[in-house]
C-alpha cells in the first residue's frame, strides 16, 4: 500500500513538472486572448494611433541619437563577449542562459532515472576523462637555479606560473616527508622549507639544516676513575637539503651535480638504516618509503645531470641501473628520460625495445612514447619520400604504416607537430604537464625537436600527413578513433600551467558563440544606421516614416530626382548616386544579354551585335 501511494506521489510530481514546463506557452496563448478581448475598453486602436503620431513628429536628431546609443551599447556587449570568450572559452550571456533562465524556464533535466542507468555504462569513460585531465609532473624538467632562473635574469620574464610551483611544493612534501620528520631537527626544519613561498626563505632554511647536522654532540665515555675522554660524534647528513640547494641555489649543471652527489651518500646511508627498520612498525615502513623517494630522485636527477654535460652513456647506464633497482616506481616515468638519452645516442635498436615494454595498451600513454614511435617508423621510409611519387604510386606497406603511426600521435596530442614544424615558437617546459595538452607538446618538443631533424624527410613526411588525422576523427568530438575522446579540460589547466606571455594551443577550435555574431552584426548595422542618419538626416527620416511596400523604387527616386534642388550637397551626391545606381543596373543587364549572344551565336556578325547592344 506504502508503495502504491509513493508512486501515485511521483506520478503526481513528474505530471505537475510536466505542467510547469510548457505553462508558459499556455500564459502567452491566454494573455493575446485578453488582449483581444479588451482590445475595446483598453482603447488599443487609440492608442496605436497615437504612437504613429508621435513616431511622425520625431525629428532626425532623434533617430541619431537612437542609433548612435545602440551601437554603442551592441559594442560595449560585443567587446566584453569577446574578451570573456579569450579568457575563459565560452560566451557570458549563454553561460547565463542556461546556469539561471533554463531552470526557470524548465530546462531542468527530469530523466533521473535514465541517467542512473546509464551512468553505469559511461564510469569508465568518465575515469578515463578524470585521468587524462590530471596533471603530471614533467619527468624532463629543468633545473630552477641552473635553468629557470638564468632564463629570468637574461629575459626579465618568468618561465614558471605560481600554480605550477605550488604543485612542485605539494609534490616535494609528498616524496621528501613523513610523519616522523619532528624525531630528526634538520628533518623538521626542511618540513617547513618545502611549504615557505619565497625562495630565499627555502634556500637560508636548508642551509640552517645543514648547519644542525654540523654540531658535534660529546658523548662522555669513562675510562678510568680518574680521568674521561670526549668521543666526537656526527649525525647524519640532510639529503633533502642538498637536494633543495641543488635545484634552486646552484647555478650550473656542474654545481648542481656535485650538490646532488653529497645528497646521494647522505639519501643512501638513511636508505640503508631505513631498509633495515622497515618491518619494526607503520613508522619506520613510511620513513623508509620517503627515504626510497629520495634516493630514487637523487639518482634520476644525477643521470639528468650527465645527460645535459655531455655525458650521455654514462647517464643511460645510470637510468638502466636505476630501472633495475626500483621497477616499482613508474611515478617518476625514468623511461622516457631513457628514451630520449637512446634517441641522442641513435640507439634506435634500444629505443624500439623500450617503446616495446612501455607502449601498452594498459599503461597511460604519453606524447614521447607515440611520438618516438613514429618517428622510428618514419626514419625507414622518410629519406625516399615523396608526394609527387606517393599520389601516383600510391603508399607502400612501410610508407602507409609510417603515416597510420603519425596519424596515431597526432590524435593523441595535436599540440606537437606545430612546434615541432616550427609554426609556433618554443618556451622553457614547465615543471609539471597535462596529458594531450599543450604543456605536454612543448616539453616534448623542446627536448626532442633536435632528435626529428637528425632523421633525415622525418619532418617533410611529418609536414605531409599530419594533418589528414583531424579527417579520421568524428566531428563533434564525441568519440575518438583509436584513443578515447578530446578532454575538454585540456585549455584551462594549459592556462594555469604556461605562462601568461605564451599563447595556449587550443584544441578543437571553438567556433564563435552565437550571441558574438549576433552582438557584432546588431553594433554594425546600428552603426550604419547612425552613420547614413547623420549624414542624410531628412532622407533617412522619409524612410523611417514610410511605408516601404507602399511606394516603388522608382517613384521613389524619381521624387528624390526631381527635389534634389532644395536639398544640400551631401544630400543632393546620396541623390545622384541612386539614379547612377539605377542606370548602372541597365547597363549591366545590356551586357549580360551581349555575353549570352555571344555565347550561343557565333556566326553573327559585328554588325548584328552592335544592333543589339546599342542602347539607343
Amino acid at each position: 500500500m506504502a508503495e502504491a501511494g509513493t508512486g501515485f506521489l511521483e506520478q503526481l510530481k513528474s505530471c505537475i513538472v510536466w505542467s510547469w514546463t510548457y505553462l508558459w506557452t499556455v500564459w502567452f496563448f491566454i494573455v493575446l486572448f485578453l488582449v483581444y478581448i479588451l482590445r475595446v475598453p483598453l482603447k488599443i486602436n487609440d492608442n496605436l494611433s497615437t504612437v504613429s503620431m508621435f513616431l511622425n513628429t520625431l525629428t532626425p536628431k532623434f533617430y541619431v541619437a537612437l542609433t548612435g546609443t545602440s551601437s554603442l551599447i551592441s559594442g560595449l556587449i560585443l567587446i566584453f563577449e569577446w574578451w570573456y570568450f579569450r579568457k575563459y572559452g565560452t560566451s557570458f550571456i549563454e553561460q547565463v542562459s542556461v546556469s539561471h533562465l533554463r531552470p526557470l524556464l524548465g530546462g531542468v533535466d527530469n530523466n533521473s532515472s535514465n541517467n542512473s542507468n546509464s551512468s553505469n555504462g559511461d564510469s569508465d569513460s568518465n575515469r578515463q576523462s578524470v585521468s587524462e585531465c590530471k596533471v603530471w609532473r614533467n619527468p624532463l624538467n629543468l633545473f630552477r637555479g641552473a635553468e629557470y632562473n638564468r632564463y629570468t635574469w637574461v629575459t626579465g620574464r618568468e618561465p614558471l606560473t605560481y600554480y605550477d610551483m605550488n604543485l612542485s611544493a605539494q609534490d616535494h612534501q609528498t616524496f621528501f616527508t613523513c610523519d616522523s620528520d619532528h624525531l630528526r631537527p634538520a628533518d623538521a626544519i626542511m618540513q617547513k622549507a618545502w611549504r615557505e613561498r619565497n625562495p630565499q626563505a627555502r634556500i637560508s632554511a636548508a642551509h640552517e639544516a645543514l648547519e644542525i647536522n654540523e654540531i658535534r654532540s660529546r658523548v662522555e665515555v669513562p675510562l678510568i676513575a680518574s680521568s674521561t675522554i670526549w668521543e666526537i660524534k656526527l649525525l647524519p647528513k640532510c639529503a633533502t637539503a642538498y637536494i633543495l640547494l641543488a635545484e634552486e641555489e646552484a647555478t650550473t649543471i656542474a654545481e648542481a651535480e656535485k650538490l646532488f652527489k653529497q645528497a646521494l651518500k647522505a639519501g643512501d646511508g638513511c636508505y640503508r638504516r631505513s631498509q633495515q627498520l622497515q618491518h619494526h612498525g607503520s613508522q619506520y615502513e613510511a620513513q623508509h618509503r620517503r627515504d626510497t623517494n629520495v634516493l630514487v630522485y637523487i639518482k634520476r636527477r644525477l643521470a639528468m645531470c650527465a645527460r645535459r654535460l655531455g655525458r650521455t652513456r654514462e647517464a643511460v647506464k645510470m637510468m638502466r641501473d636505476l630501472m633495475k633497482e626500483f621497477p616499482l616506481l613508474s611515478m617518476f616515468n625514468i623511461h622516457e628520460n631513457l628514451l630520449e638519452a637512446l634517441l641522442e645516442l641513435q640507439a634506435y635498436a634500444d629505443v624500439q625495445a623500450v617503446l616495446a615494454k612501455y607502449d601498452d595498451i594498459s599503461l597511460p600513454k604519453s606524447a614521447t612514447i607515440c611520438y618516438t614511435a613514429a618517428l622510428l617508423k618514419a626514419r625507414a621510409v622518410s629519406d625516399k619520400f615523396s608526394p609527387e611519387a606517393a599520389s601516383r604510386r600510391g603508399l607502400s606497406t612501410a610508407e602507409m604504416n609510417a603515416v597510420e603511426a603519425i596519424h596515431r600521435a597526432v590524435e593523441f596530442n595535436p599540440h606537437v607537430p606545430k612546434y615541432l614544424l616550427e609554426m609556433k615558437s618554443l618556451i622553457l617546459p614547465p615543471e609539471h604537464i597535462l596529458k594531450r595538452g599543450d604543456s605536454e607538446a612543448i616539453a616534448y618538443a623542446f627536448f626532442h625537436l633536435a632528435h626529428w631533424k637528425r632523421v633525415e624527410g622525418a619532418l617533410n613526411l611529418l609536414h605531409c600527413t599530419w594533418e589528414g588525422t583531424f579527417r579520421m576523427i568524428p566531428y563533434p568530438l564525441e568519440k575518438g578513433h583509436l584513443f578515447y575522446p578530446y578532454p575538454v579540460c585540456t585549455e584551462t589547466a594549459d592556462r594555469e600551467l604556461l605562462p601568461s606571455f605564451h599563447e595556449v594551443s587550443v584544441y578543437p577550435k571553438k567556433e564563435l558563440p552565437f550571441f558574438i555574431l549576433f552582438t557584432a552584426g546588431l553594433c554594425s548595422f546600428t552603426a550604419m544606421l547612425a552613420l547614413l542618419t547623420h549624414q542624410f538626416p531628412e532622407l533617412m527620416g522619409v524612410f523611417a516614416k514610410a511605408n516601404p511596400e507602399s511606394v516603388p523604387m522608382s517613384v521613389k527616386i524619381g521624387s528624390v530626382r526631381g527635389k534634389h534642388h532644395a536639398r544640400s550637397p551631401s544630400q543632393l551626391d546620396f541623390c545622384q548616386l541612386l539614379v547612377f545606381i539605377q542606370e548602372q543596373s541597365q547597363v549591366w543587364q545590356l551586357v549580360s544579354c551581349y555575353v549570352q549572344l555571344q555565347s550561343i551565336s557565333q556566326p553573327l556578325g559585328s554588325s548584328a551585335l552592335k544592333h543589339v547592344t546599342d542602347p539607343s
